[in-house]
């Protein structure tokens, strides 16, 4: 009876959890849809951009007002993100200090190279962008969200972290490789070489990616993103060969910053 007894206490418990996770999900779903070319948003596109009605849009917008995490202005009408968060940014910056040691280098990689530079942390099963830089003069400018989940394989910087991680450390990869031979080889090229280059067939895009250590452990991905037009194939490209030096010499800088 009481193995009977056991998947009905267990179902319960996921049933009593899942409006939680939802809740969750939802407000972590608002509070990334501001970015810095939208730093304010409506009451109609915070639901739009949740996929709800206007009324639950509002009543998880009051919630993280009364949390700190929103603000409103009466007069706009407009919500922002809230002083909270500017707490939970310095937190968060604290436990990744790759973040701010980076930053200098990436905001004068961008006027080298007049292209998108992005920073990307390992997330326990992918790659996170946590940094953007694409203040560019282009007409034709790629931006990446930051909070952006890249894939695993697919991607640059991605493919980067597959390439120096411990193996036990990125779920499936063991397998990938078994499975890819192409993406064997390029594992190893990457390590040879320490960048990474892709071009995704469906957009346009190309992203080359290089490693940041702090002595032998990789802490981080840097990454410039551009256009196919204006990012040239492969890594040896003078593109590549700034990023490969301004990794160098974060990666320097790092090192220091552990002594």
């Amino acid at each position: 009876m009481g193995d009977a007894a056991r998947p009905v206490h267990e179902d319960s418990a996921d049933a009593k959890a899942a409006p939680a996770i939802q809740t969750v999900q939802r407000a972590a779903l608002i509070l990334s849809a501001f970015t810095v070319s939208r730093p304010q948003l409506s009451l109609n596109e915070i639901t739009s951009s949740l996929g709800t009605s206007k009324a639950t849009a509002h009543r998880y917008t009051k919630a993280l007002r009364e949390s700190n995490l929103l603000r409103y202005d009466d007069r706009e009408a407009l919500y922002s993100l809230g002083p909270q968060i500017l707490t939970l940014s310095a937190a968060a910056r604290a436990g990744m200090p790759v973040i701010g040691i980076a930053g200098p280098y990436m905001q004068r990689l961008v006027r080298e190279i007049d292209e998108t530079v992005v920073l990307s942390v390992w997330d326990g099963d992918t790659a996170v962008v946590v940094r953007v830089d694409d203040n560019t003069d282009r007409i034709i400018r790629v931006s990446v969200r930051t909070g952006s989940r890249l894939s695993r394989t697919e991607s640059a910087q991605g493919r980067v972290f597959c390439a120096f991680l411990p193996e036990e450390e990125v779920p499936g990869l063991a397998e990938d490789v078994r499975a890819n031979a192409e993406l064997r080889r390029e594992l190893e090229k990457i390590r040879r070489n320490n960048i990474s280059a892709n071009t995704p067939s469906v957009n346009g895009v190309r992203s080359i990616a290089a490693p940041l250590f702090r002595g032998n452990t990789l802490v981080a991905a840097m990454a410039i993103v551009g256009t196919t037009a204006s990012v040239p194939e492969g890594t040896r490209s003078p593109l590549a060969e700034a990023l490969k030096r301004t990794a160098v010499e974060v990666s320097t800088e790092l090192g220091r910053e552990a002594r």
